[in-house]
């Protein structure tokens, strides 16, 4: 008897102690059910992740870079026979880690080939087996941290009050990197060296993670609230409740900039889509400012200096954009002049006579802006030629810029061209393809201006950059470079460089092969006084091989082909490349490292890509760099 009086007892007392449910109205807004000391657990794994991968990719980079002055300063001065040390790969699993990692597709072959299921319906490209890796790891543990709640707790709507803060604090969270990797003046670019256009696919995914989390807050609030007090008060506290409201608009703000920025819309009405997505991105900010800053919290959300950091780092790397351009292109005489040349083929050959010197690496590229065409656009193009001449001076060739008096002694490129940076102006050059909108605009005024049988059209524009150019090929022995179309500017870039430097002996470079795939004859017009002066370099007959491909031959082409049959330098062919049969015969005649780039459309940078995975199973160093720009 005593033991069943115990036992009742004991229950009794269980029953007390048990915490009972309490009002829906506590779990509806504030920190009411919250476990924010898990939210802020799991913020500081998501920066410390963040970090980690950072971290790593630095020092990855260190070495590479090390290795590579490692490898140039002991080769710079060598033949190509004295190169073979540095041929074979050092760490034998690394030609594997290439292979099927680093270089890797998610398939066999497609990446940055586009998906098309007509010619108006294009969903984008997809990423490397690395890219894929990283995402899904990082969208796996943002779905871990939300999801992770404490599920014994008998109220279920304390389990959606802790639902909303924990998706509420990551989606904050994850609004940093978002914005970081969307600015094209982001210094990770830099420290890492990984492509804007690597950034620009995190910044998309990335952008899906917050836009599925603020759902979840949202409609976590929501069903407490329909609860609560019915539809009625969702609409009320909408629509009188700053806090609320707020958030409702930049939810749905959030829904409608994920849905104009699918694939198919995106490409379709790209121009639209990009004011679009600045414009709403600037509501959700400023929604999402007054969401943590009205908060009947003293001080506000806890998230509310990540907001405010969020928009003045938006706000800073704006400013810049804009005080960039203004340096580079604004003098006292106004904005810098651009002469575009319409050229066979629909494409433009653009030069900016910039007022001030600007360093330009091979393999960059710039932002341009024509004031007189498309004052509200903004574009990237690969920059193709570098002049450097005499303050005040005429814009004359280099050849003779270099051997015109004046107070700079010595070549204006190079080492010299920076150290006396201040007494010199720059000039630019670029190849524009007209396809559409803002490119097909400037190709069509600068055939009406030149409708007088000028050569030549001049217009108001504004620089922005150099960007990128942070891939040096100096230290390769061997260098192949790859281009289809207008992707010649980028290859182009580095073919000075690399003569330049074999000529004086300050790069490893011994073989030089370029492999350009155009159209028609007519588009080598738009290189030819670039390809000129290439020509006349002293020593390049040496290192140089030029293969131009030609998809469409025609007469022209077979009276030029007779003549090129002869040279040691140019041949031409027709049809289109086989490129593994190519790389093949590139590596069998290996001069030390070889690196492979490729700038061009989906399918030859496809192409390349696995035929440079093929010849990886020798064992050979062979690096691969694709230079893209997907949107």
């Amino acid at each position: 008897m005593a033991a069943t009086q115990t036992t009742h007892a004991a229950a009794a007392s269980t029953t007390v102690t048990t915490p009972t449910p309490g009002p829906i109205s506590d779990y509806d807004t504030g920190l009411g059910g919250v476990n924010q000391a898990q939210n802020m657990l799991f913020k500081d794994m998501l920066w410390w992740s963040l970090g980690i991968v950072a971290l790593t990719i630095l020092c990855l980079r260190m070495a590479e870079i090390s290795w590579s002055h490692l490898r140039l300063v002991t080769t710079m001065s060598r033949p190509a026979s004295s190169q073979t040390y540095w041929q074979k790969a050092q760490w034998s699993h690394m030609p594997w880690v290439k292979k099927q990692l680093t270089y890797a597709p998610i398939g066999s072959k497609r990446h940055n080939r586009e998906i098309r299921f007509s010619s108006a319906l294009n969903i984008g490209t997809l990423p490397t087996r690395l890219q894929t890796v990283l995402l899904s790891a990082y969208g796996f543990s943002n779905m871990v941290y939300m999801f992770f709640l404490n599920y014994s707790q008998p109220d279920h709507w304390a389990l959606l009050a802790e639902l909303r803060g924990r998706s509420g604090t990551l989606a904050a969270v994850n609004m940093i990197p978002l914005l970081i990797f969307a600015t094209r003046n982001n210094p990770l670019i830099h420290l890492l060296r990984i492509s804007f256009d690597t950034y620009n696919l995190l910044h998309r995914w990335l952008g899906r993670i917050v836009v599925f989390e603020s759902v979840v807050h949202t409609l976590a609030w929501m069903i407490v609230q329909i609860n609560d007090g019915g539809w009625a008060s969702v609409g009320y506290k909408v629509v009188h409740d700053r806090f609320i409201g707020s958030g409702m608009v930049g939810t749905t703000t959030f829904i409608i900039l994920v849905v104009i920025s699918l694939s198919p819309l995106r490409h379709a009405f790209y121009e639209t889509f990009l004011t679009t997505h600045i414009l709403l991105a600037l509501v959700i900010f400023i929604c999402v400012w007054v969401h943590c800053a009205t908060s009947a919290i003293v001080g506000g959300l806890p998230q509310l200096p990540w907001v405010i950091a969020v928009v003045l780092l938006w706000m800073a790397e704006r400013l810049y954009r804009v005080g960039l351009q203004a340096y580079r292109s604004w003098s006292h005489n106004g904005l810098s002049n651009a002469v575009v040349e319409p050229m066979p083929g629909d494409c433009s050959r653009v030069t900016i006579h910039l007022p001030r010197f600007v360093d330009v690496q091979p393999g960059a590229h710039a932002y341009l802006r024509f004031a007189d065409i498309s004052p509200f656009e903004c574009h990237p193009f690969s920059i193709a030629w570098v002049k450097h001449t005499p303050l005040g001076g005429s814009l004359l060739p280099m050849a003779e810029t270099e051997k015109s008096p004046s107070k700079i002694s010595g070549p204006l490129t190079g080492f010299n061209a920076s150290r006396q940076g201040h007494l010199l102006q720059t000039s630019v050059s670029f190849v524009i393809g007209a396809q559409t909108g803002f490119t097909r605009k400037l190709y069509n005024r600068a055939v009406e201006a030149c409708g007088d049988h000028s050569t030549s059209a001049s217009f108001k524009a504004l620089f922005e950059g150099p960007y990128a150019g942070h891939h040096s090929l100096d230290s390769y022995g061997h260098a192949v470079l790859v281009a289809g179309a207008t992707g010649i500017t980028h290859q182009i870039s580095y073919l000075r460089r690399l003569i330049e430097g074999y000529a004086d002996g300050t790069v490893a470079t011994r073989r030089i092969t370029l492999v350009w795939v155009v159209r028609d004859y007519e588009a080598l017009e738009w290189v030819r006084p670039w390809m000129d002066e290439v020509m006349r370099m002293p020593q390049r007959h040496e290192i140089l091989q030029v293969r131009i491909f030609v998809t469409r031959p025609n007469r022209q082409f077979q009276a030029a082909q007779l003549g090129s049959s002869s040279s040691r330098t140019i041949q031409l062919h027709s049809g289109r490349p086989n490129i593994p049969v190519l790389l093949r015969k590139e590596v069998s005649e290996q001069a030390g490292a070889m690196c492979v780039t490729v700038c061009g459309p989906g399918a030859l940078a496809d192409d390349v890509r696995a035929a440079v995975r093929e010849v990886l199973d020798e064992g050979t160093v062979v690096d691969f760099v694709e230079e893209s720009f997907t949107w």
